[in-house]
């Protein structure tokens, strides 16, 4: 027993480290060499209150550029406190709990232990790799009938603010065919995480999830460590067998630490108006998630994205659809008018199909978008009550059936793919 606490002691690397100022000039400091160097954008502070942010390390020391002007007794020789990055890494005794990416728990429990894995995880082949699997059901009835989500599938979730994001992945987060949820909560408030773990999950989904979390507050390279973290323990889990559900809220939040990482370390912008190299790290984080190998499980994920006005072409949504298995648009005109999940049909794809889907769900998945685009195009005309019957049966079925379809996308806990097809065919009038 106590040659096991002995080892695990050892594995320990420290949470912060002091170390002094060895030079002051205007808008930076420079602090003396350590053992263990840290990352760019690491935290320094000077009698508990930040100061500045790594922004290179050097043969003749770390550079730190400061937040504000110098205070007075930030002068050569001054003591100050650097919280060095760690490769936290969980595990199953990780489920059920809440963490940053530290490792350093969140809900008030225990200290957890921190797993062991290579710093550098190899992405396998995708020769090796299966394809994607079977349908995972979700409870919602739009994505489970006309936008599936299969086992392995990477999903992009696009939303502006306060449209009902964070409430439809807690919806997703309850399925029962995954093993474990990883949620990653990346730059959001402080009282987003609260609830969310608190309302949004019932007791189930919090026995099987592991929520890591680094808010709006913290250090930038915290939130981009989070999702690091994240995608790294989901492989953990993957490897072990399970089905690992990844919800990451979100990735406008992460690049957004990125650039203010490379904005006090002097980094050039890229392609897309994003830091140089931010577009490839984020291809290579996303070819980490997937279907397993052999007898590994799959990772599925939802990874979302802020759009502002609902802009899809901005540059982090246009980086991201191109790197996923599909994308699932909320708008806010639909929210506006009630209908919750607000999710627009027409804008969103599934690259599951149509495999996923048999013949006869392939149809009604036809005519139910037929139905919802006949409708869009032409609902000004039935608003303004221009709209005539008669002249386009398509239409006329569309406007005829919209209330009930409406009231189908608007479905969620459902306990299967088949009762969510039987709901649509019904709303479809058969």
């Amino acid at each position: 027993m106590y040659a096991a606490i002995a080892d695990e002691l050892r594995k320990l690397r420290p949470v912060s480290e002091f170390t002094r100022v060895s030079s002051v000039w205007q808008g930076r400091i420079r602090l003396a060499p350590m053992p263990l160097p840290p990352e760019l954008g690491s935290e320094v502070t000077l009698r508990n209150t930040p100061i500045g942010l790594v922004s290179a390390v050097t043969e003749q020391g770390i550079e730190v550029a400061l937040l504000s002007s110098a205070p007075p007794e930030l002068v050569p020789g001054a003591r100050v406190i650097l919280r060095p990055a760690r490769r936290a890494l969980g595990g199953s005794h990780w489920i059920g709990r809440i963490v940053d990416p530290d490792g350093a728990p969140l809900d008030g429990r225990p200290i957890l232990r921190l797993s062991e894995q290579a710093e550098n995880t190899d992405v396998s082949t995708a020769m090796a790799c299966r394809g994607l699997g079977a349908r995972l059901t979700t409870g919602v009835l739009a994505i489970d009938t006309l936008l599936p989500l299969a086992l392995g599938q990477r999903l992009g979730l696009f939303a502006g603010s306060g449209i009902g994001k964070s409430t439809l992945l807690a919806e997703m987060a309850k399925t029962r065919e995954a093993d474990v949820v990883v949620y990653a909560l990346i730059g959001e408030r402080g009282r987003d995480l609260r609830t969310f773990v608190t309302e949004a999950l019932d007791a189930d989904a919090r026995a099987r999830s592991i929520v890591i979390a680094a808010t709006s507050d913290r250090p930038p390279h915290l939130r981009v460590g989070c999702l690091e973290v994240a995608v790294r323990t989901a492989e953990l889990l993957r490897d072990q067998g399970k089905q690992v559900l990844l919800l990451v809220d979100s990735i406008t939040r992460f690049a957004e630490a990125e650039q203010e990482i490379r904005a006090v370390s002097g980094g050039v912008t890229g392609g897309y108006g994003l830091p140089a190299g931010f577009p490839a790290r984020l291809a290579r984080l996303c070819e980490r998630i997937g279907p397993g190998a052999g007898e590994a499980g799959d990772i599925t994920a939802v990874l979302s994205v802020l759009v502002s006005g609902g802009d899809m072409d901005e540059p982090v949504a246009d980086l991201l659809r191109g790197l996923l298995d599909g994308h699932v648009v909320l708008s806010r005109e639909i929210a506006e008018r009630g209908r919750f999940p607000a999710i627009d049909v027409t804008r969103s794809v599934s690259r599951s199909l149509p495999d996923a889907a048999t013949a006869a769900e392939a149809d009604l998945i036809a005519k139910a978008r037929r139905l919802i685009s006949a409708y869009d195009e032409a609902q000004l005309l039935v608003r303004s009550g221009l709209y005539v019957a008669g002249g386009d049966p398509v239409l006329d079925a569309a406007v005829a059936r919209h209330d009930r379809i409406e009231e189908a996308l608007s479905r969620s806990g459902m306990d299967s793919v088949e009762a969510s097809f039987a709901v649509l065919r019904s709303a479809l009038g058969g």
